[in-house]
């Protein structure tokens, strides 16, 4: 398996690969492809990276910018990462995460947010923070990841693509 940035001719395989990952995903509304493909339009795709394997996309994590109501800047959400679900837990939205995470901090990220599940995220250092929220989400389930000792703090907004 290789992972490598999107390439414009990418565009359509991520499409239908992020729609049949989140198909019977619990805690979905199906539109994770759509928030994708807004993000594209709109510019605000940070970093796409694919899982390339025999020469098919298998896997795709996006990152794009977030606004912290305090003003900082530098920080990023993650998501969606879709799998193909025949290759769902062989590790490959794990390197796509890692190296995702890798590669923002090398661009000076200050830090990454994401909607999910602790029990997964924390195995890459992310960690719920009563200091850094987003509406209507249970704090726990609300985690950040600082590429430093300085934390953000304040309320989280996602760009636009990812409400329609």
């Amino acid at each position: 398996m290789m992972i490598r940035p999107e390439k414009p001719e990418d565009a359509a395989a991520i499409h239908r690969l992020t729609e049949i990952a989140f198909k019977d995903a619990p805690h979905s509304d199906g539109t994770e492809h759509l928030i994708v493909d807004r993000l594209r339009m709109a510019g605000a795709l940070t970093l796409s990276l694919v899982a390339v394997e025999a020469g098919e996309v298998v896997g795709h994590v996006a990152f794009s910018p977030v606004q912290i109501s305090s003003g900082e800047d530098g920080w990023y959400g993650l998501g969606p990462v879709s799998v193909l679900p025949a290759l769902q837990r062989q590790g490959i939205g794990s390197a796509l995460i890692r190296q995702g995470l890798s590669d923002l901090s090398v661009l000076g990220a200050r830090g990454c947010v994401l909607l999910g599940n602790p029990g997964y995220y924390e195995r890459f250092g992310f960690e719920a923070d009563p200091n850094l929220t987003l509406a209507d989400v249970p704090p726990e389930y609300f985690l950040r990841k600082a590429f430093s000792p300085v934390y953000a703090g304040g309320a989280v907004t996602y760009h636009p693509g990812f409400y329609g």
